[in-house]
Parts: C-alpha cells; sequence; structure tokens
C-alpha cells in the first residue's frame, strides 16, 4: 500500500473511533436520573451532530466533473 493510504487508515479508525467514542458519552446525556433537559436540548443536539454528519457526507461525495464555466440557452448544434 501506498504511504498516503496507510496515513488515511491509520487517522481514520483512529479519529471514527474517538467519534463514536464521544456520541457515546453524549447518549449517556438521555438519562434523566443524572441529567434535567428539555427536549429542545435534545433536539439541538441531534441537529448539530445530523448537520455535521451531512457536511462530512459532502464533503467525501465525489466531485462533479462535468462542470462548464459558460452558461448557453441555445444547443450549441443549432446556430
Amino acid at each position: 500500500m501506498s504511504e498516503k493510504r496507510d496515513n488515511f487508515i491509520r487517522l481514520a479508525e483512529g479519529r471514527v473511533t474517538r467519534a463514536i467514542e464521544a456520541i457515546r458519552v453524549i447518549g449517556n446525556l438521555s438519562n434523566r436520573s443524572n441529567y434535567e433537559y428539555t427536549e429542545d436540548d435534545a433536539k439541538k443536539i441531534i441537529l448539530a451532530l445530523q448537520s455535521e454528519i451531512s457536511d462530512l457526507k459532502k464533503q467525501f461525495a465525489p466531485k462533479s466533473t462535468n462542470r462548464t464555466d459558460k452558461f448557453r440557452l441555445r444547443d450549441s448544434s443549432r446556430k
């Protein structure tokens, strides 16, 4: 494997593992015998996490290669 691939695997495994652990710890806040929170608080936490996951998906999505800088209404084959 290439050095870039090895670095990606090493860093991804560590970072994703830490992110999963952090999410689980956030989930512990749902224990109402230990914490007091509103449904609005819970919704804000979930929305923030979902927003970050959405941004993450966009970052990993394949980039479109068929972009053009020119705008045309008329078909270029017709003149």
